[in-house]
């Protein structure tokens, strides 16, 4: 009975984290235009990879994230990032 509760703790911990990622990943997704939605979009997703990223882009990302999430992060952190979980990592730490 005991591992029961631990598994369905521990399952709702991980809906709760994917949850988390998949609201950073639309709040993203919302500040750019032209995205390319032909494949499934995930965390280990390159942004790069779906719409044509330039520094204005990443100016809107950096003002969304510290208007949505109240964290400062720079063009060095998107610059060294590749996929949202990476961005999304660097924001959760910064937290």
């Amino acid at each position: 009975m005991v591992k029961s509760k631990i598994y369905i703790i521990f399952t709702k911990q991980i809906k709760i984290k994917n949850m988390e990622i998949n609201k950073f990943i639309a709040d993203f997704l919302s500040q750019l235009e032209d995205v390319d939605y032909s494949n499934p979009i995930t965390g280990e997703t390159c942004f790069r990879d779906i719409h044509v990223f330039d520094s204005m882009d990443a100016l809107t990302i950096i003002v969304m994230i510290e208007d949505e999430y109240n964290v400062k992060i720079t063009g060095l952190d998107i610059r060294s990032s590749n996929t949202f979980n990476d961005i999304f990592e660097i924001v959760k730490n910064k937290k």
